[in-house]
């Protein structure tokens, strides 16, 4: 059975799309929309983070999968205060009073910030002090401090202390001969005072918690916990012996520190952390080489300045009065935390092997177009018949894109490869297919992106191997990043030459893709091959074609061609067609956007938005966005594919562009029409599961607040259990695993 049948099969009954209503007596026109009609970026992403929190209080989730949400809450937060709020205060320090769309400045901002910062981190921290740890506990997975040791235990720690932690340790005195260390970004430290024991006199000193070992190390117990037995950390409880338990290497440290310090009495200790400005700009107009610029600004992000310092609650004012002098830290800017400063720590304690505790695994399967025989099947052969929609992390990304990348790369009839990079992993087939297609004597062509955050140097290092092996590596264009996920392969075929297409939502990374939530089009239709070929040359030469067949392309066509579909959707609307706005994203912000959106909304389409993260639109407000509806999912998958569907158009398009500022102009961006019928169908299906009633979900109201859905009541009403969107596709899949 394929599976459009099977979603044909499995499909839920929906509720009809509202049919196109005429504009209310007395509307307002684009000139008289409300100059509140925004929401705050910032706050709008701090309250996605904030349902990411949610997910991990929520105890219908397996309790490691709880300690991995809190553990991407850290991560998320620590990204934030780099980029979003180092922008703020650069701006603030600047004097640039440019406001925010909903006509805040950036000191205004800030100050929203720090306050639902501090109540969110206090609510992080007791999630996981107050509910996820005492529940680790009782499954016999345990974070204990130096006091839970028993004799035997301390004295292998100390042992490994000496072999392993004590050589690479350097404490740091300040004093007028040394004064005060730097504090690198995101490290952990224990600020030290002690006491010199001839004269009394007090001294401050740095310990930096190593950051190229394991944040916990694991206590080795004898014996597992036996089937059924709850273990709690407590005194004189015989099932302490049993855990599996994790000692934090600050601990470890804390417990030796007088061998850091013979001589002196260690008075107190205190962890902390401090949040660097890791948002900079590499200057393009420099006659010099992009790839030294790059690494020479990469070199400045240790020493950007300081924008957040995190340190354990139970920290001395004395003390924390010297950090915010010697470390330049505004009090606003400060976290106390109970218990462990960073909790991204867990994903450690999320690799113990405990089934039971985390989501059943699930195995992608392979497209049918491309299914699994003896031998694989020849792809290009199986896109000869027709275009194939890949939807990961359901389908396979390895037998499917990856196929794709490698059959190019094997097969002696390929004359070219043309690929953008942005983000790949580590050990990346991608990259390494890539190669040998060079070393096989084809012109390979790799666009790779190195000013992607935070992975510029792994970036670098593909360039680098990319060229050693003969591929022509381009870094992109002056003044814009290369985002979109884009793939053409030149086929010779008897006497005449074909072209093969991938055009995703996604990167090219087989990790992310099995747990990115993103759709790809794998294509031979000639239209699209000659749109890649022009957007190729421009992006390797001096091209400057703006525009495109059968593609929208950012900086110049995206905004203007969704704006251009919104306006023909209400057009359609008048003419008395259904008419009806689908969009999924991960945030939408552009206001150019939004206001066409309002525009649609007036004339009674309806609008249905599916968004990960920052949503800026105002949904619900009477006579300017009451039949625009927003909604947010989040699960075990990130959601990240673009989609959009104009239904009175009866149009589907996928693309690498979200709707923000940075993606619309300041990117190359892709989006493609899916045109085939039975793939308009795998979307119609995803967009429907997601819109469902009883999706579990969170629903945007016109104040700005978000509110889990369905309610109880809702569910009651509607007799049907609350549904997870994401499981429903897996079962559309692999009914079998679930």
């Amino acid at each position: 059975m394929s599976d459009t049948e099977i979603v044909q099969q499995q499909q839920p009954r929906l509720p009809a799309a509202p049919p196109a209503a005429a504009p209310p007596p007395g509307s307002t026109t684009v000139s008289q929309l409300p100059a509140d009609r925004y929401l705050n970026r910032e706050l709008s992403w701090l309250d996605f983070n904030a349902r990411v929190l949610a997910l991990a209080e929520d105890h219908s989730e397996p309790l490691l999968e709880r300690a991995k949400f809190l553990a991407i809450f850290a991560s998320n937060l620590d990204e934030f205060y780099m980029v979003r709020v180092a922008g703020l205060k650069r701006r603030a320090t600047a004097g640039l009073s440019v406001r925010s769309a909903d006509g805040l400045s950036p000191t205004e901002q800030l100050e929203l910030i720090a306050a639902a910062t501090q109540e969110l981190a206090s609510r992080h921290a007791r999630v996981f002090l107050d509910d996820v740890q005492p529940a680790l506990v009782e499954q016999g997975i345990a974070i204990i401090g130096w006091s839970d040791l028993d004799d035997d235990e301390r004295r292998r720690l100390s042992g490994y202390f000496q072999d392993q932690v004590f050589p690479v340790l350097t404490p740091l005195a300040v004093d007028p001969a040394h004064p005060f260390p730097y504090i690198s970004g995101l490290s952990l430290n224990l600020a030290v005072t002690v006491k010199d024991s001839d004269n009394g006199g007090e001294h401050f000193a740095r310990v930096k918690v190593p950051d190229n070992v394991d944040r916990f190390v694991r206590v080795r117990r004898s014996a597992p916990v036996p089937p059924g037995r709850n273990a709690a950390v407590r005194e004189g409880d015989p099932a302490v012996s049993s855990l599996a338990a994790f000692l934090p290497m600050e601990d470890l440290i804390a417990a030796h520190l007088d061998q850091l310090f013979p001589g002196m009495d260690v008075v107190e200790h205190h962890s902390f952390r401090i949040t660097r400005n890791a948002d900079f700009e590499v200057d393009e107009d420099r006659d010099e080489d992009l790839l030294q610029a790059l690494e020479r600004e990469l070199a400045r992000r240790r020493f950007g300045s300081p924008v957040r310092l995190e340190v354990s609650d139970d920290m001395t004012e004395h003390m924390l009065d010297l950090l915010l002098r010697e470390l330049d830290v505004d009090p606003g800017d400060v976290i106390q935390v109970p218990g462990l400063l960073d909790l991204s720590c867990l994903w450690q304690v999320y690799g113990v092997d405990r089934p039971a505790l985390k989501d059943a695994p699930y195995v992608p399967t392979t497209p049918p177009a491309f299914g699994e025989r003896e031998t694989p099947r020849n792809v290009f052969a199986a896109l000869r018949e027709g275009d194939v929609l890949v939807h990961h992390p359901y389908d396979s990304f390895s037998t499917s894109v990856q196929r794709f990348i490698e059959q190019a790369a094997a097969d002696p009839q390929v004359l070219a490869i043309k690929q953008t990079l942005y983000r790949t992993s580590g050990d990346s087939p991608i990259v390494n297919a890539l190669i040998d297609a060079a070393e096989a004597g084809k012109q390979v062509v790799a666009l790779v992106e190195i000013k992607a955050r935070f992975d510029e140097q792994a970036n670098i290092k593909w360039a680098r191997a990319l060229e050693q092996a003969g591929v022509h590596v381009v870094y992109g264009l002056i003044g814009l990043k290369t985002h979109c996920k884009t793939c053409l392969v030149v086929r010779r075929e008897g006497a005449t030459i074909r072209r093969y297409c991938h055009i995703g939502t996604g990167n090219y990374n087989p990790k992310t893709a099995r747990l990115y939530e993103d759709v790809g089009l794998l294509t031979a239709a000639p239209e699209i091959g000659a749109d890649l070929t022009d957007l190729f040359n421009s992006l390797t030469g001096y091209s400057r074609k703006a525009t495109y067949r059968n593609l929208l392309v950012a900086p110049t066509g995206v905004r203007a061609g969704i704006i251009e579909r919104i306006q023909r959707e209400v057009e359609l609307a008048e003419q008395g067609l259904p008419a009806r706005i689908r969009m999924k994203a991960n945030a939408i912000v552009d206001e150019q956007v939004i206001d066409a959106l309002y525009r649609a909304s007036q004339a009674g389409v309806p609008v249905q938005i599916v968004v990960r993260g920052i949503c800026g639109l105002r949904p619900g407000v009477t006579g300017m966005s009451e039949n625009i509806q927003v909604r947010s999912i989040l699960g075990r998958f990130l959601e990240h594919s673009r989609v959009m569907h104009f239904q009175a158009q009866d149009e589907y398009w996928i693309g690498s562009a979200d709707m923000m500022h940075r993606n619309l102009d300041r990117r190359v961006e892709v989006m493609a029409q899916v045109k085939d019928s039975k793939l308009c169908e795998q979307l119609t299906v995803m967009f429907d599961s997601a819109l469902y009633p009883t999706t579990r979900c969170w629903v945007l109201r016109p104040d700005g607040t978000w509110q889990a859905r369905p309610t109880p009541e809702e569910v009651a009403e509607l007799g049907e259990q609350v549904r997870d969107h994401q499981e429903f596709l897996m079962r559309l899949r692999r009914p079998d695993q679930q």
